[in-house]
């Protein structure tokens, strides 16, 4: 796998995705290629489970926010993929161009005997910069962009209740858009678990790209 796009802003940013491509010469397929599995292959989406639901959320790299949610309360498996745009079936090479109208993805599965769609949402807000109206952190472009997809219309109700109660908490505008009736694309293999399968890209990825940073500035005193 080549780095991620150098779409970031900066010199930091510049050096960080040199650093990237240096330690990419694992490649992507270490990980997939002992599982069986084709790297450059979608992954599979899993079905949920009785007592389990569906949430869709874009929120910046796809590698972030599926570990975010891995270590939520009540998450049974996580998916990275895109969803929002107007090709079907994207891959990964097309989506980064910022011509698919696609955003990097997470397809959350949770038990709502152990946290509902509320819990959900909050927890997706507390880890974006729901403010940023151009990426996040790092990363620039619409591929980047926050987004909620809610999959059903009493999702996209309490999605919109959630999203004007993040802005009084907040007390400005919250950029991230709600996008109802979208279809989720699963991303490749190689993408999926990535701070897992690829922790010596993956921590330096994050930390050059300033998002637990930024997340604890917007959210100072308000966590």
């Amino acid at each position: 796998m080549s780095a991620k796009p150098p779409r970031a802003r900066g010199i930091l940013s510049v050096m960080f995705a040199l650093l990237l491509s240096a330690c990419a010469s694992a490649g992507p397929a270490t990980a997939p290629a002992a599982s069986g599995l084709d790297p450059k292959a979608p992954a599979a989406i899993p079905a949920p489970g009785p007592g389990q639901e569906v949430a869709v959320f874009a929120g910046g790299c796809f590698w972030c926010l599926e570990s975010d949610f891995d270590t939520m309360p009540g998450v049974v498996h996580t998916t990275s993929g895109y969803a929002g745009g107007r090709v079907v079936d994207p891959t990964y090479e097309q989506v980064v161009t910022e011509t698919t109208g696609h955003r990097e993805a997470v397809r959350v599965v949770y038990d709502t005997a152990k946290v509902d769609y509320a819990g959900v949402l909050d927890w997706f807000w507390r880890h974006v910069d729901p403010t940023d109206a151009g990426g996040q952190f790092c990363d620039r472009g619409e591929s980047y962009s926050t987004a909620v997809f809610p999959v059903d219309a009493a999702q996209a109700q309490a999605a919109l209740a959630s999203k004007k109660q993040v802005e009084a908490t907040l007390g400005q505008p919250v950029a991230t858009l709600l996008m109802p009736g979208q279809r989720f694309y699963a991303a490749e293999n190689y993408h999926q678990d990535f701070h897992e399968t690829n922790p010596l890209r993956y921590r330096p990825y994050r930390m050059g790209c300033g998002r637990d940073a930024r997340v604890a500035e917007v959210w100072k005193g308000r966590l």
